[in-house]
């Protein structure tokens, strides 16, 4: 059996307070949503353990949450670091023209000339776009613009196509 992928949506900044309420970094949107995704995997000094029944407010700070079991300062703080990690199941379908980066992990890339540019990495924030790493012959890095630059994704087909340059 095959472990299902997973999504890494937040992480443990800190204890907040005195009475183990935790600070945590969101990758939701909204940052709240992480809330409902549960149970998480936590991942923490090589350790990884299931949480679930943590609850949580929104700040103007951030997400702040309470774990079960974690009832003071010190215990909220051995947490920090702590990365919280979903399976990808546990997540809604995407809308229409809008994609889970994992789900575009380890796609080909090809472009419009039909030439195979590599498969795509990973991807990353930009504070003007999100940016493709495609590995192959060389690392490339496309601006992941629909109808500019990405004209089509084929989940069937495990492909994407570019409209970018091989020697580019």
């Amino acid at each position: 059996m095959t472990q299902e992928r997973r999504i890494l949506l937040g992480r443990v900044l800190g204890a907040f307070g005195v009475r183990g309420e935790i600070k945590l970094q969101s990758f939701t949107d909204p940052p709240m949503a992480l809330l409902k995704y549960q149970p998480w995997r936590l991942l923490h000094a090589g350790a990884e353990s299931e949480l679930s029944g943590a609850s949580g407010r929104d700040t103007a700070k951030g997400v702040v949450a309470r774990f079960p079991g974690v009832e003071d300062r010190d215990a909220a703080e051995a947490l920090r670091g702590a990365e919280v990690w979903v399976e990808r199941s546990r997540l809604p379908a995407p809308k229409s023209g809008e994609y889970y980066w994992i789900d575009l992990e380890g796609l080909s890339v090809v472009n419009r000339e039909g030439v195979v540019l590599g498969t795509v990495s990973h991807l990353f924030e930009t504070a003007a776009n999100d940016v493709i790493v495609v590995t192959g012959d060389r690392e490339r890095l496309i601006p992941f613009l629909p109808d500019r630059f990405v004209f089509a994704i084929d989940f069937e087909a495990k492909t994407i196509t570019v409209d970018w340059d091989a020697d580019f």
